[in-house]
């Protein structure tokens, strides 16, 4: 059935991320919680947003984000950088760091995608792709993403 394969890739990337984080866990300083691995996906989600913005799309309290910000930027996770339109406003950028855990999981990602490039024909992926903008533009209106670039290999 549908509901069954799309939750077992689901599963799949999850439990395949879950896999690389543990092989290198013992090398790992100040390892990322699991809901501070939530709070990332969630900021590199929203581009750069201001702790507010985060705070609302999360559901949580100002100062609830802030203590979890906070613990980011103390694990070297993200930085404030200021506005240059509102000197007052301060958004939350993702650093390097971040961006290299990240890849553990983006990497099985494109390596998945580059298999399916080559296992169906050019029209399949056209249609899968067609699909799944569907799916994420049209059927998941509750959780609204700012349009940004994957990130970076």
């Amino acid at each position: 059935m549908l509901r069954d394969a799309f939750f077992t890739v689901y599963t799949k990337f999850k439990l395949h991320f879950y896999q690389e984080i543990f092989s290198r866990f013992q090398d790992r300083e100040a390892s990322l919680t699991t809901v501070e691995t939530f709070c990332m996906e969630a900021i590199q989600a929203l581009g750069s947003p201001t702790v507010n913005e985060f705070a609302t799309f999360m559901r949580i309290s100002p100062p609830n984000a802030a203590y979890k910000v906070n613990s980011l930027i103390r694990k070297g996770y993200i930085r404030k950088v200021q506005s240059p339109d509102d000197r007052r406003e301060y958004h939350l950028e993702i650093t390097e760091k971040y961006i290299r855990y990240y890849n553990i999981s983006s990497a099985y990602m494109v390596e998945v995608m580059e298999r399916i490039s080559r296992r169906f024909t050019p029209a399949e992926c056209s249609r899968l792709e067609e699909m799944l903008t569907i799916v994420s533009q049209e059927l998941m209106p509750e959780v609204e993403i700012p349009e940004i670039a994957a990130p970076e290999q």
